[in-house]
């Protein structure tokens, strides 16, 4: 069974609040628990009015205190932002209050503009060239102190907080399998070097204290509803705030819209082609299908299923739907060759 995990960046749809989307994302997650999700991961995105993750790790907690068993993590924390002992200390906490449960995804892009990047305190060639050395800062924070280590991270100290590497590009792939980390890879937004990212980093990979052998998860856009035509109406939402995205228009996400790829013109469509090509929309048996397919294609270990919809019962039932193709089907194969 190839585990699947949801993305969420507790989106902010026109009309509603942050407050209301941080509700939104602790709902997300008690169903995505009780449906049988492995993990459930929030990223860190600024000055962006559509997303209201940019405090990661307090959003982490939030999610953390109203669910017991899945796992919880950022999808990611983008490093350069932090002094890595920050970041050692702040996952060190969340760590220590819910064993076992934390993950730790870090990439080096800013998660937002240049002049959003400067006002995080941030000299953008220096930090992007340091990520290397602050990944490997912050791993060393979560070890077992050494002897006379007049810098730890309390708490964070000994937890062995698991940290995964991210990316877009093949930068990352090839760190990850230097350091012997797991690897998940943005191909739910930026696609293009998916299969040689991968190839790279299946290649490449040098065995850790972490891993034994190499380990990715793929991001894959998913909307699910009763009929096909329902589940591409849901998708457009997230279309339209991918091209507004795009071409410098950012704000909260739009209501959906019937026939929205038909008024586009040829840029924009180029546009989303480019960008989310890996995306599966449709009825129970077309989102089986679909995700069946990306998985044998692209040989995931594990599937993060993310989808930016409007509506926030739409959304619930979108995961719901992909679970009962995906994880209840998988799950009942073994009872129903043993009988």
């Amino acid at each position: 069974m190839t585990p699947l995990s949801v993305l969420d960046l507790s989106p902010v749809p026109v009309g509603s609040t942050p407050g209301q989307s941080l509700r939104n994302s602790l709902d997300l997650a008690q169903h995505a628990e009780r449906l049988g999700y492995n993990r459930l991961w929030l990223a860190e995105h600024h000055n962006m009015r559509g997303i209201a993750s940019a405090a990661t790790a307090v959003v982490i907690a939030h999610v953390a205190a109203g669910t017991s068993t899945i796992r919880l993590g950022a999808g990611g924390i983008m490093l350069p932002n932090h002094a890595p002992l920050m970041v050692a200390e702040a996952f060190g906490t969340l760590a220590a209050l819910h064993p076992g449960r934390i993950d730790l995804g870090v990439g080096r892009a800013p998660g937002t503009d240049q002049i959003t990047a400067h006002a995080l305190r941030r000299n953008l060639e220096q930090d992007i060239n340091g990520f290397p050395q602050d990944v490997v800062e912050l791993m060393g924070y979560f070890r077992e102190p050494e002897p006379g280590q007049k810098v730890q991270a309390v708490p964070g100290a000994g937890l062995d907080v698991p940290v995964w590497i991210l990316g877009s590009s093949l930068f990352g792939a090839q760190l990850a399998a230097a350091l012997g980390l797991p690897y998940a890879f943005a191909s739910h937004f930026a696609p293009a070097e998916m299969e040689r990212a991968v190839e790279i980093y299946r290649a490449r990979f040098q065995p850790s204290e972490h891993l034994e052998k190499p380990y990715v998860m793929l991001g894959l856009n998913v909307f699910a509803a009763a009929t096909d035509d329902e589940a591409n109406l849901l998708k457009s939402s997230q279309q339209q705030a991918f091209v507004n995205l795009r071409t410098g228009m950012p704000g909260p996400l739009p209501a959906p819209v019937e026939g929205y790829e038909e008024t586009l013109d040829l840029h924009a469509r180029a546009i989303l082609r480019q960008s989310l090509s890996c995306t599966v929309a449709g009825s129970p048996s077309t989102v089986k299908a679909g995700v069946e397919e990306f998985i044998q294609r692209t040989g995931a270990d594990e599937i993060m299923a993310t989808g930016h919809i409007f509506d926030h019962k739409a959304r619930i039932r979108s995961y719901e739907i992909l679970a009962e193709v995906m994880i209840a089907g998988q799950q009942a194969e073994p009872a129903r060759a043993s009988g």
